[in-house]
């Protein structure tokens, strides 16, 4: 199990940037696929991006496409979620997520992930 351990949340208005870090624990973290997630209240857990340990294939929601990027420094054992262009309607918990290590296929649900952070919360004011 990897531990995971978000950053970066906070109060915006709109068409601000934030940039959400997660670090990771442990020596297996450049194997494994991470993912970004969020929760709206009263809404299900909501897939944003991924990110392949293999070749650093990227993978968004058509939500966020265009506004957001996910990267990774294995070095630092680290992903990152730089958002711009912030609108109301992703306020949300931001939820940092862990694959298996040398997971071959790179998942867009939950279900996808093994490890997960406590969250961060993201408010965007209109």
């Amino acid at each position: 199990q990897v531990q995971l351990v978000e950053s970066g949340g906070g109060l915006v208005q709109a068409g601000d940037s934030l940039r959400l870090s997660c670090a990771a624990s442990g020596r297996t973290f450049s194997t494994r696929n991470m993912g970004w997630f969020r929760q709206a209240p009263g809404k299900e857990r909501e897939f944003v991006a991924a990110i392949s340990w293999r070749d650093g294939s990227t993978y968004y929601a058509d939500s966020v496409k265009g506004r957001f990027t996910i990267s990774r420094d294995n070095a630092k054992n680290t992903v990152y979620l730089q958002m711009n262009s912030l609108k109301p309607e992703d306020t949300a918990v931001y939820y940092c997520a862990a694959g298996d290590p040398s997971g071959m296929v790179v998942r867009t649900t939950p279900l996808g992930f093994r490890s997960w952070g406590q969250g961060t919360q993201v408010t965007v004011s209109s």
